[in-house]
């Protein structure tokens, strides 16, 4: 009973119920699609606030500019880091295990009317473009469209405003404050409509592609999700162990419901404002928090950097176009620029793809007909691989700038505490409190739990 009243047990259900309609009742699993958008547009309605929120208190709190803008540079030096071993990672995997072997598909059969829309959007912008596209036309506008870099571009403004203002600025920073507070709240209520969005998800999945998708692409698939694994136990693991100190494997734990979620609607968006909040109860001071989540949903998507090179890879194996080590080099090179305009939503790897193939002139851009039909099946773990990667590094600039209290961290992971995600920023005494942040959080945690 204690499982079925979980969120993430709800949401297993959820998942499986929509497995098992997907199968027996395809026409009409396909039809459930539109309880995964609800959920997600549900999501969606309040990131870009949330987002707003959490910045601005974040930054307002920091005070000191240059902090902030030192951050700013170690989240884009970790981003690149993280981003290039990812895409090598999907590289060294696809030549490894070379899962487009066999299908000699030809350029005549591809079909290029099932890319068309794809290659007439996509577009590889180069770093300027990417620069510029941050700063929004107007504040409305980007939260009309849900552009998250430009809300956290305006927030950051705001904050610093806020900052600039001394004593006259802590009343709108607690009004803000207070906002924040409802936003989580309701929050809290969608997560309750989670477990129908997963199951609407998963059948529309089902139902649209079938289980037999799976034994035609099962090279590709295995191929990836063993990437993403390696990736993430090595990488990931490897810098949550020896660097920031915290075990990976009980930050899963951690998120274990945000992650079951995430498996069924594979929208990154969908769980972003609750997994801010859970690195918030870990001690991560908001103003890190609100950098570097929302920035890592274009700059730092590790596995949808993976996906990008092995699919590139798959297409080549699959037209027998041999592409030397040179070449592949060269794609891995304009997969750094092209990667910064993923979104996190379920799809938009396609048109970075079909930017990739453009910009490299090696492949034909058609080659996307090859992998658009398996595209939905891989999101999943595509999805959980990105967010587990971006919360590493909100933890490891968190570290970095020593904006983390570790023991209340390991506390809270070994479950020894119980953080309060509640509340989306810090208590209103820690706005004029000139401790650090989390000294302020760790002063309004319930006491220890005993450990049983």
């Amino acid at each position: 009973m204690r499982f079925l009243r979980s969120i993430y047990g709800q949401v297993l259900i959820g998942i499986a119920l929509g497995i098992v309609v997907g199968v027996l009742f395809p026409d009409f699993a396909v039809g459930l699609k539109i309880l995964g958008d609800m959920f997600i547009n549900l999501i969606k309605m309040v990131v870009g606030p949330v987002i707003f929120c959490t910045v601005v208190v974040g930054i307002a709190h920091v005070g000191d500019m240059k902090s902030v803008g030192r951050m700013g540079l170690k989240t884009l030096v970790y981003f690149e880091v993280s981003t290039t071993v990812a895409l090598g990672a999907g590289l060294l995997f696809v030549n490894l295990l070379r899962p487009g072997d066999g299908i000699n598909a030809t350029i005549e059969s591809l079909d290029a009317k099932s890319v068309s829309a794809i290659a007439g959007k996509a577009h590889a912008q180069s770093v300027m473009e990417i620069i510029a596209n941050i700063i929004p036309h107007s504040a409305v506008d980007a939260f009309a469209k849900g552009d998250l870099l430009q809300v956290m571009f305006f927030s950051v403004l705001v904050g610093m405003g806020l900052a600039a203002m001394g004593p006259k600025g802590q009343f709108p920073l607690k009004v803000i404050h207070a906002f924040g507070d409802i936003l989580m709240k309701v929050v809290g209520i969608i997560m309750r409509f989670a477990p129908i969005g997963a199951f609407g998800a998963m059948a529309f999945t089902i139902g649209k592609f079938g289980l037999g998708i799976l034994a035609q692409y099962g090279m590709l698939i295995l191929s990836l999700y063993l990437t993403f694994f390696v990736f993430i136990v090595l990488f990931l693991g490897g810098v949550m162990r020896f660097y920031v100190g915290l075990s990976l494997w009980k930050l899963f734990l951690y998120v274990r419901e945000e992650m079951f979620i995430l498996l069924g609607t594979t929208s990154t968006e969908s769980v972003l404002p609750r997994l801010m909040a859970k690195l918030g109860g870990l001690s991560v001071e908001k103003g890190v928090t609100g950098l570097v989540m929302p920035a890592g949903l274009s700059f730092n998507m590790d596995g949808s950097c993976i996906y990008l090179t092995m699919a590139i890879g798959f297409i080549a194996q699959a037209l027998n176009i041999p592409l030397t080590w040179e070449q592949e080099l060269g794609i891995l090179a304009i997969a750094l620029v092209t990667s910064k305009g993923v979104a996190g939503v379920a799809g938009a790897i396609l048109f970075v793809l079909a930017a990739t193939l453009q910009a490299s002139q090696l492949l034909p851009v058609a080659g996307i007909a090859l992998i658009i039909g398996v595209d939905r099946i891989l999101n999943e773990l595509r999805c959980i691989t990105n967010a587990i990667g971006n919360m590493v590094a909100t933890l490891v600039i968190a570290r970095w700038e020593g904006k983390i209290d570790l023991a209340h961290a390991r506390a809270v992971l070994d479950g020894r505490i119980q953080p309060d995600l509640d509340s989306l920023d810090e208590p209103d005494e820690a706005i004029d409190d000139p401790a650090p942040a989390s000294q302020a959080r760790h002063r309004a945690m319930p006491a220890v739990i005993p450990a049983t």
